[in-house]
């Protein structure tokens, strides 16, 4: 089934967006857009290693561009493209306590580590893509224990067929419903003086 929209790939930082979107753009025979790259050259400026963006201004730019027959990837999808133009909208989950070590492998800042941790566990991400896209265009995949071919093998496969979401939304509170298994999730690092 050709569809004439974008199919739209976003997550939490650290599920796999970069590794997964170039693969299933190359499998859909799509171009791919990658939200960052695409802010970096036009309409984002820098706070020290953070990218501000201008939501508002990068959408209409993405909007210029097009996204038929587009991979659109980023943590901000969903502040970027516009609701009409996502046909299949991918979130990609991962376990948290898993993203916790990617995280904080890539260097991220502690603090930044938690902040998207608690998202994650939350389904902060997952829940911005169903109000603005809607529940029946979006489509969850965890990516924890995945390699990034299969899963985009797997995307392509549910995109090109028109499935719909298959099982219920992901919820990791489930996982993590003990205090201890909770408190370690988000505790900080020895290393991190408390603050006082």
């Amino acid at each position: 089934m050709k569809r004439p929209g974008a199919l739209g790939v976003t997550g939490t930082p650290g599920t796999g967006k970069k590794s997964v979107s170039p693969i299933l753009a190359a499998l859909l025979k799509m171009d791919l857009v990658e939200i960052n790259s695409f802010a970096s050259a036009r309409a984002a400026s820098r706070d020290g290693d953070e990218l501000v963006v201008d939501t508002q201004k990068l959408g209409s730019q993405l909007a210029r561009r097009g996204t038929a027959r587009t991979v659109v990837s980023g943590h901000l999808l969903a502040d970027v493209l516009k609701p009409a133009s996502a046909d299949f909208v991918v979130v990609l989950r991962c376990d948290p306590a898993i993203l916790k070590r990617r995280l904080a492998s890539r260097g991220y800042l502690p603090g930044k580590v938690l902040e998207n941790v608690e998202a994650e566990l939350i389904g902060v991400v997952l829940d911005g893509a169903v109000r603005r896209f809607g529940a029946a265009k979006v489509h969850e995949y965890d990516s924890t224990g995945t390699s990034p071919v299969s899963l985009a093998r797997r995307i392509a496969d549910d995109y090109l067929a028109g499935r719909a979401q298959a099982s219920p939304w992901v919820d990791w509170t489930l996982d993590y419903d003990s205090s201890a298994r909770l408190r370690s999730l988000l505790s900080r690092p020895r290393t991190e003086p408390a603050s006082t």
